[in-house]
């Protein structure tokens, strides 16, 4: 048979080898595994919620997404100066409320002149929050019982917290959790909370 003159395009067959199936096997379950594992820990571990209100400010604004650690505090407890999340009263029907712990299980809590005094000691702060206008609850001492804390707001004069009667003391089992990292469509506002 003659040879036909001109461009011929031949096919080469692939070959499927037992070490190339092998290879494409292991990373798609590979990649399964990593994909069960990431939803595992964002829907075991972290969660997502929204501000409401102007408590936070200037950290944290209204309508700004964070992400909350439910396990942290399920290994420790709740220190001063964390921004937690929690139910008011156990109200599950409430929006969560976000605020920073000031008083921890077993002190002495009152606010004086503006200020956090905790044990009769005024509680160090770095300058940044406002002098309280209004003591609520803790213009006489609070003394919090085993499972309590008492949370503020950062923009003080703007917010209802442990000095609310209808807030008060945030027990234990109502803490959600940690909020730790804060989301905005501004790269300048996002973070870790501290």
């Amino acid at each position: 048979m003659p040879r036909r003159k001109g461009l011929t395009f031949y096919q080469k067959k692939k070959k499927w080898n037992p070490t190339l199936i092998k290879d494409i096997f292991e990373m798609l379950i590979g990649s399964v595994i990593v994909v069960f594992l990431a939803l595992v820990i964002v829907f075991s571990v972290g969660m997502k919620t929204s501000i409401v209100g102007d408590s936070m400010e200037p950290g944290l604004v209204s309508g700004q997404e964070i992400l909350i650690n439910r396990v942290v505090y399920r290994f420790s407890a709740p220190k001063r100066g964390d921004v937690v999340v929690f139910w008011p009263n156990g109200n599950q029907n409430s929006h969560y409320y976000v605020k920073r712990v000031v008083g921890l299980p077993g002190e002495i809590i009152q606010i004086r002149d503006g200020r956090v005094y905790v044990d009769g000691v005024l509680l160090e702060e770095d300058g940044s929050y406002d002098s309280m206008a209004d003591a609520g609850i803790a213009e006489h001492e609070l003394t919090l019982a085993a499972d309590e804390y008492f949370v503020l707001g950062d923009n003080r004069n703007s917010s209802e917290d442990s000095r609310s009667g209808n807030i008060g003391a945030v027990k234990r089992d109502n803490i959600i959790g940690k909020a730790w990292f804060r989301l905005s469509r501004e790269w300048e506002n996002i973070g870790l909370i501290e």
